[in-house]
């Protein structure tokens, strides 16, 4: 298994609202995520760590400005907190290794699967399209990602 842990090469090349959203659990506008519209089969990992974090086939249309999941590839990559910050009680969702801020989850996602709503910042992903994974070392995923 591969070892992830926040890399300074990576927080180095981050852009300005990438860092914001990562490092200083900020929140990019809703509706202006490179991810939200994306619909190529393929994985998101962490931009910071690369830590393999949701598959395209758990992606959904939730309607709320940002890209949703019902489920991570592994809980194991995923650390969850009690925010209350914003006057509201919600649950912030970060990866385990690198510690980046991804977004939030909530409790009203599709009822026909985990009725779980991560609700995930692009910011905070990279996009690794299917036919890339094995050179990327994410080959032991492929089973998560519908076929082309």
């Amino acid at each position: 298994m591969p070892k992830y842990q926040k890399m300074k090469t990576a927080l180095a090349s981050l852009s300005p609202e990438q860092h914001r959203v990562t490092q200083e659990n900020g929140t990019e506008r809703p509706g202006t995520g490179k991810y939200l519209s994306n619909k190529e089969p393929g994985i998101y990992v962490d931009v910071v760590s690369g830590e393999p974090l949701f598959a395209s086939s758990d992606k959904y249309e939730s309607g709320c400005g940002w890209p949703s999941f019902t489920k991570p590839i592994d809980p194991e990559y995923l650390n969850e907190k009690r925010d209350d910050a914003h006057g509201m009680r919600r649950t912030e969702v970060r990866s385990t290794y690198a510690d980046s801020h991804l977004g939030h989850v909530f409790p009203d996602g599709p009822a026909d699967g985990t009725g779980l709503r991560y609700c995930i910042n692009s910011a905070s992903l990279r996009f690794v399209r299917r036919d890339g994974m094995e050179a990327e070392g994410y080959g032991a995923y492929l089973d998560q990602v519908e076929a082309v």
